[in-house]
């Protein structure tokens, strides 16, 4: 049967975003930075972009033709991709647990929201941070909580081997150190 006939149950508008998929039965953990980047983005797009492109858009139509009007078409399209990540934002705001690392201030035990400094067997060490899937930024040592490493990191203590599965084959990662964000920093 052809692939156009069949509905599959797989989020299409995440796809299309590039956003990462929360894995079915998991829960959407996000940072209270993270959760208040996402929240002032989303308030953003409704209270300041998306009425401004309406204004170009109504502006354009009541020029007249609209097949050729640059400003109407390119408008329109762009109040597309605003709906689209409107949409996005608050499904994903909509089902987002807030977790402050901060709790766990002092703790020597690898959590959520835990920044762990680790070496690996040849010696090289890693400094990275486990956050919400929505927060991920590998560039800057931000890593997604479902991510293989920071699952194998997650509740190890501070000096325990961890043993990861990586694709280029058995690794052992050693805890160097963990800490969280203090209390009044978040």
């Amino acid at each position: 049967m052809s692939k156009a006939f069949v509905k599959e149950d797989v989020n299409d508008e995440d796809e299309e975003l590039g956003a990462p998929a929360i894995p079915a039965g998991l829960k959407n953990y996000m940072t209270p930075a993270g959760h208040n980047r996402m929240k002032t983005e989303f308030l953003d797009l409704i209270d300041r972009q998306r009425p401004e492109v309406v204004n170009i858009v109504s502006w354009a139509a009541s020029n007249g033709d609209r097949s050729e009007n640059g400003d109407y078409i390119y408008g329109k399209r762009r109040l597309r991709e605003i709906d689209r990540r409107i949409r996005f934002l608050s499904k994903r705001l909509d089902i987002a647990e807030v977790v402050d690392p901060s709790l766990h201030y002092g703790r020597e035990q690898v959590f959520f929201g835990a920044t762990v400094e680790y070496e690996n067997q040849a010696g090289h060490v890693t400094i990275i941070r486990i956050v919400g899937v929505d927060e991920f930024d590998p560039l800057n040592g931000a890593i997604s909580w479902v991510s293989p490493v920071a699952r194998a990191l997650t509740k190890a203590m501070l000096g325990d081997t961890v043993v990861f599965n990586s694709p280029s084959g058995r690794e052992e990662l050693t805890i160097l150190k963990v800490d969280y964000p203090a209390p009044d920093s978040v």
